[in-house]
């Protein structure tokens, strides 16, 4: 019962927060879905960060060193990579947001490319995305609150319950209450984070040399690659996708705007990769529980964390870990409902069907449609499937797509046409679709390749395929470089 009344307090104190975020400022739709372009360099750095530490670090990033071993630290490494990506891509992206008061990814291809059927398409690849990425922050929380309440409150309810919380604040406050929370959220992230990551080896084991020697001597090869699957060129082909992909998700593709100074980026860039080394102690827990919680398999592998903490903690303590993980999954969750439902009002509705839409009226509808974009994404997750990792994954290779036409965007004579970004796009998710559909590998669309390259993450035959058709594409349209019109009134 102690773990159930920390767990239902940190989630009210969370609503209250995200609604108390509103106070003295009139949501329109730039301050609704950017923060007015005014957080400074901690928001932003916690907002990026939310990217980091979510119910992925959680669950997915200790339940895949539990049931994969090495290949766990691709995780590790491809924020990283992000990170000093960005010291020189997001600065002229922010730039040109600023002055074309752009409040959305899609209404930045729409302007860059000045073809608003380009916006709504990615708009719709962003949904696309976004969908999945929600269902595994819902699927993560169910898990956590079944699990710290002592299957008090059942996963279903704890999806619902917060879906509802998330909601809630989200139509009240938007971004801002997204960024409230997630300082509560990532100062108790680390604090347990770290506790975990080093109590659970030297409680289990002695020390980190005991633990990693004791999993070699019971699971020989467990702690390096495997020859076949996630191998190394797996790992490298999957680090390099999904840093290129990393600020290609609508939400934090959006968290560039709320900046208030370009130097908040180079500044984050410096920070945020030790920051990620926070992870490593999140695997620690994982590598822990192998020999101490056996047999998870499938799905499961995502409870190591929680099995092994509830066999060495009293409940109250459980209960604040629980907590901890609610707020994982309730600020990014709270960051993509925001996106999704901006991308619909903002770049779906207003882009497609009535341009002449004011502010006013496409806030009003992002915010109805809140709740909308929940109940999907609740109707998803109660319906089962992948484990975390694999959700995320698929996510990144739908928002890696984006990549190449914003590139070309950057550069001062863009010869790159909107004919070649949107069929490049459009080729792009289509094979992405066509082979998470199918659960397709490289080794089984390409077996002439060597067995080493079979292994190739799969997002980069989409991205190959997007590349070829873009670059043709717009060599065929006859690219001119891209003349920018004046800030639409909007």
């Amino acid at each position: 019962m102690s773990a159930l009344i920390i767990i239902a307090a940190i989630t009210v104190f969370a609503l209250y927060l995200g609604v108390r975020a509103r106070r003295g400022h009139d949501m329109s739709l730039e301050q609704w879905t950017v923060g007015g372009r005014s957080f400074g360099t901690a928001f932003v750095f916690l907002l990026m960060a939310g990217e980091i530490y979510t119910t992925f670090t959680f669950l997915g990033g200790s339940g895949f060193a539990y049931g994969k071993g090495a290949p766990v630290y691709y995780i590790l490494a491809y924020g990283t990579l992000a990170y000093i990506l960005s010291y020189w891509m997001l600065p002229p992206i922010w730039r040109y947001a600023k002055t074309h008061r752009l409040v959305s990814q899609p209404h930045f291809f729409s302007r860059k490319y000045d073809s608003p059927a380009l916006g709504t398409l990615v708009a719709l690849v962003g949904v696309a995305a976004l969908i999945p990425y929600l269902v595994l922050q819902l699927k993560g929380l169910g898990i956590i609150v079944a699990t710290a309440s002592y299957g008090m409150i059942s996963s279903t309810a704890a999806v619902w319950i917060g879906a509802a919380v998330v909601t809630a604040y989200v139509i009240v406050s938007g971004v801002r209450g997204s960024a409230w929370n997630s300082v509560v959220k990532d100062l108790m992230i680390l604090a347990i984070v770290l506790f975990l990551g080093i109590y659970m080896p030297l409680h289990y084991y002695g020390g980190f040399g005991n633990m990693f020697r004791a999993i070699d001597a019971a699971k020989p090869g467990f702690l390096t690659f495997p020859a076949k699957g996630s191998s190394v060129i797996w790992f490298q082909s999957t680090v390099l996708l999904t840093a290129l992909g990393f600020f290609m998700w609508p939400h934090t593709f959006g968290s560039i705007f709320t900046a208030k100074d370009e130097r908040i980026f180079r500044r984050n860039a410096m920070v945020l990769p030790l920051y990620q080394l926070i992870l490593l102690f999140v695997f620690f827990v994982g590598f822990a529980a192998t020999l101490k919680v056996p047999g998870l398999t499938g799905g499961n592998i995502d409870l190591s964390l929680f099995r092994l903490s509830l066999q060495t903690f009293d409940p109250w303590f459980v209960g604040v870990i629980g907590a901890a993980g609610i707020l994982t999954a309730l600020v990014p969750g709270s960051m993509i409902l925001t996106s999704a439902s901006t991308l619909l009002a903002n770049d779906v509705y207003r882009g497609m069907l009535n341009r002449k839409a004011s502010d006013a009226s496409v806030a009003n509808l992002a915010r109805f449609l809140v709740p909308v974009v929940a109940l999907v994404a609740v109707g998803f997750t109660l319906q089962g499937g992948e484990t975390i990792v694999a959700l995320l994954l698929m996510g990144y290779s739908f928002v890696t797509q984006l990549l190449p036409a914003v590139i070309c965007s950057l550069r001062p004579n863009n010869r790159a046409t909107k004919q070649g970004a949107f069929c490049g796009i459009l080729a792009g998710v289509a094979v992405v679709a066509a082979t998470t559909t199918m659960h397709l590998s490289v080794g089984q669309m390409l077996p002439f390749l060597s067995d080493s390259l079979k292994d190739i993450n799969i997002g980069f035959v989409a991205l190959a395929v997007n590349i070829v058709v873009f670059v043709v594409v717009s060599a065929v349209t006859k690219a001119q470089p891209v003349e920018q019109k004046p800030a639409a009134a909007h």
